[in-house]
């Protein structure tokens, strides 16, 4: 499968929430592309620059872009995900009527990584894409993870453990 046991792709997942996820050791040209259904989510959000922005994540998260637009209805706008996967994300700027990003210091996206050099590796691409590493509001989130801030505020957490239900 990929030439990686199954174990070894379970604990190279990254999991968001309860059922997305990101696989780090899949390459891309290996997962079919598929259309978006009623089950995507998307992850939206205004940014105060957007080219910064989908740089960072791509770096960061190993993203690609899924698609771009510009001036939509007054909205420029990059979506980033990876085919396949049943979330992206979604950053815009709108010239016209600027929306100054808002996030709170408790607006995270919890990534859950249970493999420690996996772990690792992403925090290092964190950094290195420009996130900042930053103490967490709720200090559950430093005893196994770390928190990093992007540009505008908003918020990843890297926890260095396996999502339980």
């Amino acid at each position: 499968m990929n030439g990686h046991s199954a174990r070894q792709r379970e604990l190279a997942t990254i999991q968001f929430g309860v059922s997305l996820r990101i696989d780090f050791l899949t390459p891309l040209a290996t997962i079919p592309i598929t259309k978006p259904d009623a089950s995507t989510s998307r992850i939206a959000r205004p940014v105060s620059d957007l080219s910064r922005a989908e740089s960072m994540y791509c770096a960061a998260l190993k993203l690609v872009v899924l698609a771009k637009f510009r001036n939509h209805q007054g909205f420029d706008g990059v979506t980033l995900g990876r085919p396949g996967m049943d979330y992206h994300f979604e950053f815009t700027q709108c010239l016209e009527h600027p929306v100054a990003p808002t996030p709170t210091r408790e607006d995270l996206l919890v990534f859950y990584a249970p493999d420690r050099a996996e772990w690792q590796s992403t925090c290092d691409r964190l950094a290195e894409s420009g996130f900042v590493c930053v103490t967490s509001l709720n200090p559950y989130w430093d005893v196994l993870g770390k928190t990093f801030e992007d540009h505008d505020g908003y918020r990843i957490v890297l926890q260095n453990s396996a999502w339980s239900s």
